[in-house]
């Protein structure tokens, strides 16, 4: 007689779903924070800007509602960028759950179980998300708003009313692209008899006050900001007339892109294109109700669909909001559509595959930061040396004004980090855009002084048109090159930058020359 074998990973999918849906999203997440909090020298892309908006503690600025700004600096400030590394985790781990939970109660524990291992194969939990930022934290309490109104409408659970509630006020304080989400749970609820029973009850009209209140404060301070969403009106206007047919090719082409992995572990699943002969582990759910069918097709579906059309119109390379927000579904949706009985085919190069899709990304991404930029001259944001930088240019600026550096401007990225990594912190100034940096004032400039950064092509490194007109009074030093955190070398870094001095240091600094 036979003896049925099954794979280790797909026994512990059939005795310890929960157990391994908590181990999938644990590794995932530390390998990715190890990654970011030992190989990272500076911050990813935008996550300086995160940090300088966060560190003015504002109710809200041109880049939207505060929640995640206030939370990135918050980490930052008890642990350093490894605290916001690992915040950026938790929001990836609280989505696997939350995901999980919403399967196991729609479709059955194993079905939710398996959802989970196909995100894995889906590219925007992983590398993007070490960018902690507004699309982050949206995504995990988008997931934990769904899951907790599931509970109360479906489930017939009355206290998760509140935590809905909390869940989507916290939501419409991280990103304005929230307001999607609510529009079409709305929506999604007039178009079903169930849905309009529960409108003609109290508690779903609680938890919309409790949403107005939570979020009251910023729309008090949205209401005297007509800046922030003038420049979005005007870009539509602008953008709707201009988009080519490849441009509404190009995004959904991005999405299926990041999804090549679920995509592959799914065929591969399926038996395709030739199923084996022998016994395979079978995955069996009780039938799904059809409002649950609904529910996870509506939002795996719609928020997707109306969030790219938008991105497309805005000429943005991702969905309006970001794309982690609007996926976190796609894997349920898929398990869903999969059937009630899930065979899973060529178990053993499953398993193998889905092994590499878990390790193989942030293996390949320190590979690629050590290696590639002695070898092919490539540079990477995150290779450039943050802490020297800041230290170096907040030294300098002291040592000759004898004041501590309190702005930093210039190039927006390289002026982000001398902020970040400046003692003690400085305040960002967006010379080019100073509305989206209010926090900052040309009289406060000329009262506290600031330094000014560029990217420098060479040793004599002038600053660019723009900036001397911006700041003419400043006298360009010596560029500093610094070396950029690879093995085997490497392009470095090289930056011009001046002092504009402040009245107050001018004036010590004449006297000084004058002795």
């Amino acid at each position: 007689m036979l003896m049925r074998r099954v794979s280790l990973l797909f026994e512990l999918l059939r005795a310890q779903p929960r157990g391994l849906v908590l181990s999938v999203a644990a590794a995932q997440a530390a390998l990715w924070w190890i990654v970011a909090s030992v190989f990272y020298a500076a911050p990813p892309d935008n996550l300086p800007l995160v940090l300088a908006v966060g560190h003015e503690f504002q109710l809200g600025s041109y880049y939207g509602p505060p929640l995640a700004f206030w939370l990135g600096e918050i980490a930052y400030d008890i642990a350093g960028m490894p605290g916001v590394y690992l915040l950026a985790q938790i929001c990836v781990i609280i989505t696997y759950w939350a995901v999980f939970e919403l399967g196991r109660a729609t479709l059955g524990i194993a079905h939710g179980a398996i959802a989970v291992m196909l995100m894995v194969g889906i590219f925007a939990f992983g590398l993007p998300t070490l960018e902690f930022g507004p699309p982050i934290l949206a995504m995990a309490l988008s997931a934990l708003a769904l899951l907790h109104f599931w509970r109360a409408a479906a489930q017939n659970k009355r206290l998760y009313w509140g935590a809905y509630a909390i869940d989507a006020g916290l939501l419409m304080l991280t990103s304005y692209a929230g307001i999607f989400l609510l529009a079409v749970l709305l929506v999604f609820m007039l178009s079903t008899a169930r849905g309009r029973a529960l409108l003609l009850t109290i508690d779903p009209w609680l938890a919309g006050l409790v949403i107005v209140l939570l979020t009251f404060p910023h729309l008090i301070w949205l209401d005297g900001q007509k800046q922030v969403f003038a420049p979005v009106a005007d870009q539509l206007r602008e953008a709707r007339d201009n988009r080519e047919f490849l441009d509404w090719l190009r995004m959904p082409a991005r999405i299926l892109l990041l999804h090549v992995g679920l995509v592959a572990l799914a065929l591969l699943a399926s038996g395709w294109p030739v199923k084996t002969k022998d016994p395979v582990p079978q995955f069996a759910r009780a039938p799904v109700h059809p409002f649950a069918k609904a529910f996870i097709y509506t939002f795996a579906i719609v928020p997707l669909v109306i969030t790219m059309i938008l991105g497309v119109i805005m000429g943005d390379a991702e969905p309006a909001g970001g794309t982690a927000p609007v996926v976190f579904l796609t894997a349920l949706a898929v398990v869903l559509a999969a059937g009630d009985v899930i065979e899973l085919n060529r178990q053993y190069a499953l398993a193998r595959l889905w092994g590499v899709l878990l390790v193989a990304p942030p293996v390949i991404t320190v590979l690629v930061l050590m290696f590639a930029p002695a070898i092919t001259g490539m540079r990477f944001a995150v290779s450039e040396p943050a802490k020297a930088i800041g230290r170096y240019f907040s030294d300098e600026f002291h040592r000759r004004t004898g004041q501590p550096l309190a702005i930093a401007a210039g190039e927006p990225r390289l002026a982000a980090l001398v902020a970040l990594k400046s003692r003690p912190r400085a305040s960002l100034y967006l010379n080019a855009t100073p509305t989206r940096s209010p926090w900052v004032t040309p009289d406060e400039i000329a009262r506290r002084g600031a330094v000014v950064v560029w990217s420098a092509a060479d040793t004599t490194g002038p600053p660019p048109p723009e900036l001397s007109e911006r700041f003419p009074e400043i006298v360009p030093d010596i560029p500093r090159a610094f070396d950029r955190f690879t093995l085997g070398g490497g392009p470095r870094l090289r930056i011009g930058w001046g002092i504009q001095r402040s009245q107050e240091s001018g004036s010590q600094e004449s006297g000084r020359d004058a002795k």
